[in-house]
């Protein structure tokens, strides 16, 4: 199937918080959905290319989902990293090669940009686990931790 992943940019700010609700329900994050707060956090990261990138994944003028890359700095892995922060294909479009595709595209995108390494976190369960381990992403025998130093949503 053929796809089309598209630069996001302030624009697209609506509809990529319809398929964020979208990804809510199909699975959550660990913490509260404040929509009001995840419009904000998504508006801030449109606007700032030095904090990542957002991409529409589109099938002819469908769009079916979106992936976000978040960049960070680690001296353990060499340099500037990137995270696949949200990945969210539509129910009715999984399936298909779409998911593949779009982590190949984002691959690609992280070696353009200087990337050394992408990491993502997965919620236990998730079938997403097996397209993962495919594409060469490890599990590790660490805990992903966080501390909340801003108020928690």
């Amino acid at each position: 199937m053929a796809i089309d992943l598209t630069l996001a940019g302030p624009q697209d700010l609506q509809q990529l918080l319809e398929m964020m609700r979208e990804y809510q329900a199909d699975d959550p994050w660990s913490c509260h959905f404040d929509e009001r707060l995840a419009r904000g956090a998504m508006d801030d990261l449109l606007h700032d290319p030095s904090a990542g990138r957002v991409w529409i994944i589109k099938t002819g003028a469908d769009m079916v989902g979106y992936i976000v890359m978040s960049f960070d700095y680690s001296r353990e892995y060499r340099g500037k990293n990137a995270w696949v922060d949200e990945f969210f294909v539509r129910p009715a479009h999984r399936g298909q090669g779409i998911g593949t595709k779009a982590l190949e595209f984002f691959e690609d995108q992280a070696r353009l940009l200087g990337v050394k390494a992408i990491h993502l976190g997965v919620n236990h369960g998730n079938p997403a686990l097996e397209l993962y381990r495919r594409r060469g992403f490890e599990g590790h025998q660490r805990y992903l931790m966080t501390k909340w130093i801003a108020e928690k949503p």
